[in-house]
């Protein structure tokens, strides 16, 4: 077979949205017998059950074995991957968090960082739909500041997937939200740096008791 056309390597070049279910079969299997091909052999067991997966997945190790090529290792690894089709379906799928405001990224991080003693640092990275992706605790300081390292950050974004913006965070546990020059100075920084790697940052925000700062609300960004 060409390479592009086997399981695997295709897989890899191409995407899984391209294989066949026979092709994602053999993948499982990893290899046919002396006669036919693991593609072969997987069309083969989905031509039995009329193509139908839902089917696939009721045959037991048993009906599974009696096709050449198919002994107990591999009829188990279908059955798994099949067992793990229907967990996936039955799972419910996780509504990410939207932040359409400065108010929705200091309510989903105000828990961690609401009477704190101590600064910390907190990044939320988000997709193109604004959806939180991870967020993150960067850096614990003392009661007057706390390490901030664009290098890190920036790392953070670039190893997330769909990762298209960033909001900045730390808390000032004086309550004065006023921003220090230091803290401006860092986010037009950060602005740049993520700008060159085509990721926007949206805002930066100071929290403090019950209260916060935007960075962006406040036209510092711009």
């Amino acid at each position: 077979m060409a390479e592009e056309d086997r399981p695997r390597e295709k897989l890899m070049l191409k995407g899984r949205a391209v294989l066949t279910d026979a092709e994602l079969i053999a993948i499982l299997i990893g290899s046919g017998s002396k006669k036919e091909t693991a593609v072969q052999l997987s069309q083969r067991m989905l031509a039995s059950v009329k193509h139908n997966l839902n089917d696939l997945g009721k045959l037991t190790i048993n009906d599974l074995i009696k096709f050449n090529g198919i002994g107990e290792a591999k009829a188990i690894t279908i059955i798994a991957a099949t067992e793990l089709g229907r967990r996936r379906k039955d799972t419910d799928v996780v509504q990410k968090v939207k932040i359409t405001s400065s108010k929705d990224a200091y309510e989903e991080l105000l828990p961690h960082l609401s009477d704190l003693p101590h600064e910390e640092f907190w990044i939320l990275l988000l997709n193109r739909a604004n959806e939180v992706l991870s967020k993150i605790n960067l850096s614990k300081g003392g009661t007057t500041g706390t390490v901030v390292d664009g290098k890190i950050i920036m790392k953070h974004a670039i190893e997330m997937p769909r990762c298209c913006g960033i909001i900045l965070c730390h808390n000032h546990p004086s309550g004065n939200l006023r921003p220090s020059e230091a803290d401006i100075k860092i986010t037009h920084k950060l602005k740049e740096i993520a700008a060159f790697i085509d990721i926007n940052l949206l805002d930066h925000l100071i929290i403090g008791e019950n209260a916060y700062y935007s960075f962006g609300d406040e036209g510092i960004l711009n």
